[in-house]
């Protein structure tokens, strides 16, 4: 069943926020090097891409600050390394995340079969309750697809991961998916305020069950936006 992405239209979410936030989300870019962690980041937080980037040292992060659902809302995001000499420094830094961004390269079938080995190691160090959202980076690159988008779509439908297949070179793509990851955010965060208010919540960090989305690139800038099955139970 396709249905529009609710609250997903970047044109609504304005730049010219008021000084005062209402929440800073911690959000983490993980994923093996080289797959445009780095380029993801630079477009959504300056509309960039840089064509002599070098592999990311360690840990670096950038913000941007912008309004959804009349709530200012500060998105930090760190940009760790692939590399693994850094894994264990980078690990370190899952601790807080509200959100994740898992990016493969759709050219290299490794980094996409290394996908499992980072979702376990994110839900070993980071909250229950993280959203993740699953990115299928280089889209643009048709010709050199070595992952189908099949693939990808099974695996994130069996881990309760969102979708969303970008190309940071284009900039297709980029927006919409970090709007979403921060959407879901939100949502998480209503929802235990929620229970809390309720009194439902009995103070574990139990994971929300979430509706997963698939951002489907089709060409240029069109997209088409399929639900995915409501998953009963999410293990992230």
């Amino acid at each position: 069943m396709n249905e529009e992405m609710s609250g997903v239209d970047v044109e609504k979410h304005q730049e010219n926020v008021p000084e005062k936030i209402d929440y800073v989300f911690k959000v983490v870019v993980i994923g093996d090097s080289a797959v445009g962690k780095t380029q993801m980041l630079s477009r959504f937080t300056k509309n960039e891409f840089c064509f002599d980037s070098k592999s990311t040292i360690g840990v670096e992060f950038q913000t941007r600050t912008v309004t959804i659902k009349n709530k200012v809302i500060k998105a930090q995001i760190w940009d760790t390394a692939g590399q693994e000499r850094y894994r264990a420094v980078t690990s370190a830094y899952y601790r807080g995340a509200l959100g994740a961004m898992l990016v493969y390269d759709i050219t290299k079938r490794q980094s996409f079969d290394h996908v499992a080995r980072w979702v376990e190691e994110l839900r070993a160090h980071a909250d229950n309750s993280i959203v993740i959202i699953l990115i299928g980076n280089k889209a643009d690159l048709v010709d050199l697809r070595a992952v189908p988008t099949e693939d990808a779509v099974e695996f994130a439908e069996d881990q309760g991961l969102f979708f969303a297949e970008t190309s940071a070179l284009t900039g297709d793509n980029v927006e919409k998916a970090f709007f979403k990851l921060l959407e879901e955010i939100y949502g998480v965060i209503c929802k235990k305020s929620l229970e809390r208010g309720n009194g439902k919540s009995n103070g574990g960090d139990h994971a929300t069950a979430l509706k997963g989305s698939k951002i489907e690139l089709i060409a240029g800038s069109d997209l088409e936006i399929s639900e995915m099955k409501k998953l009963s139970s999410c293990s992230c």
